[in-house]
C-alpha cells in the first residue's frame, strides 16, 4: 500500500504518545479509574460523562463538518471523506469510523480503510468505492485504567441510546446520550445529500471508538452492520461501577438495558493478548449479545495477526479486564503494543463482512 506523506509523521506521534503512556504506567497507579467515589446507577447506566471540551479536528484530506450544538450546548464537528473519480457514481455505502479514546480523527491515518475507499466493491451489483463519515468525540471522564481515565472519546458509560431521543422514567428525564446525538445529526446530514445508499449504512471503529459503534448500531434499527477491532465491552469493563446486561426487550431493573436493533450484524475482530485484559471480556460482550439474540462474528487474532481459537490466558482472564501491571504485566507491554495498532490485513475482510450485510 502507498503511504499518504500525511500517515508518517501522525504514527510517529502516535507511537510517541503510546511509549508515554506505557512509561507512566508502571510509576502511576495504572488500575485506578475516573470517578472514584460515590456513582449514583440508574435505568440508563451511569450518569452523562463530565465534558472537558470538543477540539475542532483538523480533517487533514477531508472536509469539516460543523459546528453542531449538541444538548449540553458543546460544539460538535465531523470528518467527511468522499471517493475520487474511480468510484461509481449514484447512491455509495456510508461507513462511520469511530476514533479510539486520548487519540482522534487523525487515527484514521493508521489504519488502510481511505486505502480502499475508491476501489473496494461495498456495495450492490458491483458498485465500487463508499463515503467515509468520521465524527469527533469529545474531551470528558472515562472509566478506563490510567492515562485513559479521561480525555478525547466517546461515552458508552451512559448508555440512554433510545432513538427515540429523551426518555421519561417516573418523575426524571433523561437526556438522550449527546455523542449518539451528535452521530445521528452528521449521519442525517451526509445522508440528506443523496450520495448515501440509505441499505448501506456501516459503522466500524477502534477501542472505545469500537465499543461506542457497538453501542450505537445496536440502538439504530437504520444501522445494516458494523465491523470493529478491539472494543472493550460497553455494558461493563475495568472500574465501570454500573454495568449492564444487554436485552431485546423491556428491561426488568436497572442492572439491565434494552437494545433496540438486535438483528444488527457484527463483526468484532481483536487480539489474543490485548491491552490491560481486553481479550475475556471482548468474550464476554459476545456471550452477552449473543444470549440477547445478536448474531456476532468473533475473530481472534494472535500478534502476527493470525487468527487462532482463544485468548492468551498470560495476558488476562478476568472478564472484567486485567488492568493491574504487576499481575497482568503481558497485557501492558505485548497487549497494549498489539491494541495500538489497526489489524491492516483484516480490512478487507472487514468490508466484505459489510458489504455483505445490507439492512434488509
Amino acid at each position: 500500500m502507498v503511504q499518504s506523506p500525511i500517515v508518517r509523521p501522525i504514527r510517529f506521534a502516535w507511537r510517541m504518545r503510546i511509549a508515554l503512556a506505557l512509561a507512566l504506567c508502571f510509576t502511576a497507579a495504572c488500575s485506578s479509574t475516573a470517578g472514584q467515589g460515590p456513582k449514583l446507577c440508574g435505568p440508563f447506566g451511569d450518569p452523562p460523562a463530565d465534558t472537558i471540551e470538543a477540539p475542532a479536528p483538523l480533517c487533514l484530506g477531508g472536509v469539516r463538518l460543523g459546528p453542531w450544538q449538541d444538548s449540553d450546548g458543546t460544539p460538535r464537528h465531523a470528518c467527511l471523506y468522499e471517493p475520487g473519480p474511480k468510484a461509481t457514481s449514484g447512491p455509495l455505502p456510508l461507513i462511520v469510523y469511530l476514533h479510539p479514546s486520548l487519540f482522534g480523527t487523525e487515527t484514521i491515518y493508521l489504519t488502510n480503510l481511505l486505502h480502499y475507499q475508491d476501489s473496494m466493491q461495498v456495495g450492490q451489483n458491483g458498485t465500487r468505492g463508499f463515503i467515509v463519515l468520521e465524527p469527533s468525540g469529545r474531551k470528558t471522564t472515562h472509566f478506563y485504567p490510567f492515562p485513559d481515565q479521561k480525555g478525547l472519546g466517546w461515552d458508552n458509560w451512559y448508555r440512554q441510546f433510545n432513538p427515540a431521543g429523551d426518555v421519561r422514567v417516573g418523575a426524571a428525564v433523561y437526556k438522550e446520550n449527546v455523542d449518539a446525538a451528535a452521530i445521528d445529526h452528521f449521519i442525517a446530514e451526509v445522508a440528506a445529500t443523496g450520495k448515501v445508499d440509505p441499505r448501506r449504512i456501516y459503522l466500524t471503529g477502534w477501542s472505545n471508538g469500537a465499543a461506542m459503534a457497538y453501542l450505537y448500531g445496536l440502538s439504530r434499527p437504520k444501522i445494516a452492520a458494523i465491523a470493529v477491532y478491539s472494543a472493550p465491552n460497553p455494558f461493563g469493563a475495568f472500574g465501570d461501577p454500573c454495568p449492564q446486561k444487554p436485552v431485546a426487550g423491556p428491561p426488568k431493573e436497572d442492572t439491565e438495558i434494552q437494545i433496540f436493533n438486535p438483528r444488527l450484524a457484527s463483526l468484532h475482530i481483536h487480539n489474543n493478548c490485548d491491552a490491560v485484559g481486553i481479550c475475556p471480556n471482548s468474550e464476554q460482550l459476545a456471550t452477552q449479545l449473543t444470549a440477547a439474540g445478536v448474531g456476532v462474528s468473533d475473530v481472534i487474532v494472535d500478534s502476527l495477526g493470525i487468527q487462532v481459537k482463544s485468548c492468551m490466558r498470560a495476558c488476562g482472564v478476568d472478564p472484567k479486564g486485567d488492568a493491574d501491571p504487576v499481575s497482568n504485566p503481558l497485557g501492558w507491554t505485548l497487549g497494549l503494543a498489539n491494541h495500538s495498532r489497526w489489524p491492516l490485513s483484516w480490512t478487507r475482510t472487514m468490508l466484505e463482512f459489510l458489504r455483505d450485510h445490507p439492512l434488509k
